[in-house]
C-alpha cells in the first residue's frame, strides 16, 4: 500500500507530506482546490508522462516521492523484477519510488534510490496502484475494452499470454509460407542472380593476401631493368671495384689484417677486432643475397601482363561486391547458403505447411480453453454486476456478455465449430446466431469479440451497453464493475478520482459502503487483520465521505501573493465541519446532519464487522 507521499513544487503544491492509512482514505475540498493534482502527482510517480509545465511557477524542478509498504505476496511478486534490475534493498517490505521533473524538460526516475527508466516505474506501478479516473467510465463505451475487463475479472492473464504466444508463432510461419508461395517469380530471378555471382566468384578463386603479393610483383616486373642495373652496381662495389679503387670486400680484408697486427701489440682491442670481423661477414652475406636477388629478376612482359590482368579482375570484383578479398569471400559463403535454401524451398514449404498445421492445432486448443473460461466468467460477472447494480438503485437491470465469432476461410481452424453469436447472462446461455463457425478470424486475444449488454428496465431485451446507457447509468455500471473486479484484483492500492460523478446523494451512502468494503479482508485473508485493498477516493458526496477511515481536507489559499494547496487530516469537529459544508447548508442543523452521516456509516461498519 501507499504509506507516504511527498510532493514538492508540483503545480500549485509547494510542499506536501501525506501519511495515508491502510483502509479507506477520503480526500475532499472545493472544486479547483487541487485534489486531482494529488492524483496527477501519483500518476507521475508511477511512470506517467512527464510535462515540465507541471513545475510550480518560479521553481526549477518538481519532485514526487512515495513509500510503499509491501505484504508477503507483493514482495514475492516484485522480488524477481527488483533482483533482475539490482534494486533489492535490505528492507524487503518497503519500496521507495521517486520522480523528478526539471525545467529543461528532462525527468529522473528512481527506485530505492537508484536511477531507472520511467518504463520500470510503470511496470512496478501496474502492480502497486490502480487509478480509476473521472472519465474512466467512458471505457465502457469502447467495445474493445470489454474483453480486457472480462479477462481481468477472470484472472486470465497467464492463459491470454499463452494464447498470444501461440498465435504469434502461427502468424510468423504463415507469413514465411505466404512469402515463399507468392514470390515464386522473384525467387527464380534471385536464384539466377545468386548462381551467376557464385559461379563468378568461384571461378575467380580469390586467395586472402594475394592482392598485396601481386601488387609487389607488378612493381618488380615493371622495374626489372632498373632493379638489375642497381643490383649489379652494388655487387661491383662490393666484389670487383673500379679501376681507380679496389672492391669494398678487398679493403675490408686488408683492414682485417691490420687490425690483427694491432691486437697482437695491444690485446685490449680484441673486441674491436671481433666487430671488424662481424662487419666483413655481414657484407659477404649481403653480397651473396644480392647475387641471388639478381638471379631472380625477370625480364618477363608476359608475366607482367598476367599480373596486371589478375589485379584488374580483383579490383572489378571489389567494385561489384564491395570490401576487400576476405569480405568478398564471406559474401560468397552467404550467397551459397541462400542459394541452397532457395533451391530447397519446396522442402521448406512442405515443412512450413506442417508447422502451420501444428501451430494451428495448438492455438485452436488454447483459444477453445480461453473461450470456455470466458463464458464461465461471464456468468459470474453478470451475477456480480447485477447484484451491485441492485444496491445502486438499478434493481431489475440485466447484464450480459455477447461473444461473436466471425467466419474467415483463412482464419484459425477450430477443433469444434462455434455459433456465430452467443449471449451469456447470469442464468442463461442464449444462442443468437447458430451459423457454425469452423474457421474463425483471430488476433492475439483469441477468436471472439466480446461486448457487454444491458437491459436497464424490466421487460426490455438486452442491447449493447455502449449504445443505450445514460451518463448516470454508465457511471454506476462502471462502479459496479470496478467493485466486482476489485474483489478479484491483487493490486494493493485503488484510487478513485471522483468516480461518483453522475451519482446523487441518495446513492452516495451505498457507494461509500461499497468502496469501504473493498478494504475489508475476505476469506483466508480475514484472519490476519490486513485490509484487502487500500482505497483512496476523491469525492464531493458527503454521504460517501462519511465512510472514510481517514479523511483529508484539501484547501487552496493565497500566501504572500502565491496560490498554495494544503492537505490536512480532519479529525472530530473538523471532519464534522467539512461534511456539513459539503451538505451545502449552514448552522447547527447542518452539523447535526453531518454527525448523523458519520453515525450511520459507523453503524454500517460495525454491523458488517459483526456479520
Amino acid at each position: 500500500m501507499l504509506k507516504e507521499l511527498h510532493i514538492r513544487d508540483f503545480a500549485i503544491i509547494d510542499e506536501l507530506h501525506l501519511n495515508l492509512e491502510p483502509g479507506f482514505n477520503i480526500l475532499t475540498g472545493e472544486t479547483g482546490a487541487g485534489k486531482s493534482i494529488v492524483i496527477d502527482a501519483v500518476m507521475l510517480l508511477l511512470g506517467g508522462r512527464a510535462d515540465a509545465t507541471a513545475i510550480r511557477e518560479g521553481a526549477t524542478r518538481a519532485s514526487v516521492e512515495g513509500m510503499f509498504q509491501l505484504d508477503a505476496g507483493q514482495q514475492a511478486r516484485l522480488a524477481p523484477l527488483l533482483e533482475q534490475e539490482g534494486l533489492d534493498s535490505e528492507a524487503a517490505d518497503v519500496l521507495w519510488l521517486s520522480r523528478e521533473l526539471r525545467d529543461n524538460g528532462r525527468s529522473v526516475a528512481r527506485v530505492n534510490g537508484s536511477v531507472v527508466a520511467a518504463a520500470l516505474l510503470r511496470q512496478l506501478g501496474e502492480q502497486l496502484v490502480d487509478i480509476h479516473g473521472q472519465s474512466e467510465h467512458l471505457s465502457l463505451l469502447r467495445v474493445a475494452e470489454h474483453v480486457q475487463l472480462l479477462d481481468r475479472f477472470a484472472d486470465l492473464g497467464e492463459l491470454r499470454e499463452r494464447v498470444a504466444e501461440a498465435i504469434r508463432r502461427l502468424q510468423a510461419v504463415r507469413r514465411e509460407l505466404q512469402a515463399l508461395r507468392q514470390d515464386e517469380s522473384s525467387r527464380m530471378q534471385r536464384q539466377d542472380l545468386l548462381r551467376f555471382q557464385l559461379q563468378e566468384l568461384t571461378a575467380a578463386a580469390l586467395q586472402i593476401g594475394e592482392e598485396d603479393e601481386l601488387e609487389a610483383e607488378r612493381v618488380r616486373l615493371a622495374n626489372a631493368e632498373q632493379l638489375a642495373s642497381l643490383t649489379a652496381t652494388l655487387l661491383t662495389l662490393l666484389e670487383e671495384g673500379a679501376e681507380e679503387s679496389p672492391a669494398v670486400l678487398d679493403l675490408l680484408g686488408q683492414g682485417q689484417r691490420e687490425m690483427a697486427a694491432l691486437v697482437r701489440v695491444d690485446p685490449s682491442l680484441s673486441s674491436q677486432e671481433s666487430a671488424w670481423l662481424e662487419a666483413v661477414y655481414q657484407l659477404e652475406d649481403l653480397a651473396r643475397s644480392l647475387r641471388e636477388y639478381l638471379g631472380r629478376i625477370e625480364f618477363n612482359p608476359r608475366r607482367l601482363q598476367q599480373v596486371e590482368e589478375r589485379l584488374a579482375l580483383i579490383h572489378s570484383l571489389r567494385r561489384k561486391y564491395g570490401g576487400d578479398i576476405p569480405e568478398i569471400l564471406a559474401y560468397a559463403t552467404r550467397i551459397a547458403a541462400e542459394l541452397e535454401a532457395l533451391e530447397h524451398s519446396d522442402e521448406r514449404i512442405a515443412g512450413l505447411e506442417e508447422a502451420v498445421a501444428a501451430y494451428s492445432a495448438a492455438a485452436a486448443e488454447l483459444c477453445g480453453t480461453l473461450s470456455a473460461a470466458r463464458r464461465d466468467a461471464a456468468r459470474r460477472l453478470a451475477a456480480g454486476v447485477e447484484g451491485e447494480l441492485a444496491d445502486l438503485r438499478m434493481g431489475g437491470t440485466r447484464f450480459g456478455v455477447a461473444f461473436r465469432c466471425e467466419a474467415d476461410p483463412g482464419g484459425l481452424p477450430l477443433e469444434t465449430a462455434l455459433p456465430a453469436e452467443v449471449w451469456v447472462t447470469a442464468d442463461a446461455v442464449e444462442v443468437q446466431d447458430a451459423a457454425p463457425v469452423s474457421s474463425a478470424a483471430f488476433d492475439l486475444t483469441g477468436v471472439e469479440q466480446v461486448e457487454f449488454l444491458i437491459a436497464p428496465n424490466v421487460g426490455e431485451g438486452l442491447k449493447p451497453l455502449a449504445r443505450i446507457a445514460s451518463g448516470g447509468e454508465t457511471a454506476r455500471l462502471m462502479l459496479a464493475l470496478k467493485t466486482v473486479l476489485s474483489r478479484a484484483d491483487r493490486t494493493p492500492t485503488l484510487i478513485f478520482d471522483e468516480i461518483d460523478q453522475g451519482i446523487g446523494g441518495r446513492v452516495g451512502a451505498i457507494v461509500g459502503a461499497k468502496l469501504w468494503r473493498l478494504t475489508r479482508p475476505t476469506g483466508a485473508a480475514a484472519g490476519d487483520g490486513q485490509p484487502a485493498h487500500q482505497v483512496l477516493c476523491i469525492t464531493h458526496l458527503p454521504q460517501l465521505a462519511a465512510f472514510g477511515d481517514a479523511h483529508y481536507g484539501v484547501q487552496k489559499a493565497v500566501v504572500e501573493g502565491r496560490t498554495v494547496t494544503t492537505v490536512r487530516r480532519l479529525e472530530a469537529a473538523a471532519r464534522v465541519e467539512e461534511l456539513a459544508q459539503m451538505l451545502g447548508t449552514q448552522g447547527a442543523a447542518s452539523r447535526q446532519g453531518a454527525e448523523e452521516l458519520l453515525a450511520q456509516a459507523a453503524a454500517h461498519k460495525s454491523g458488517f464487522a459483526d456479520s
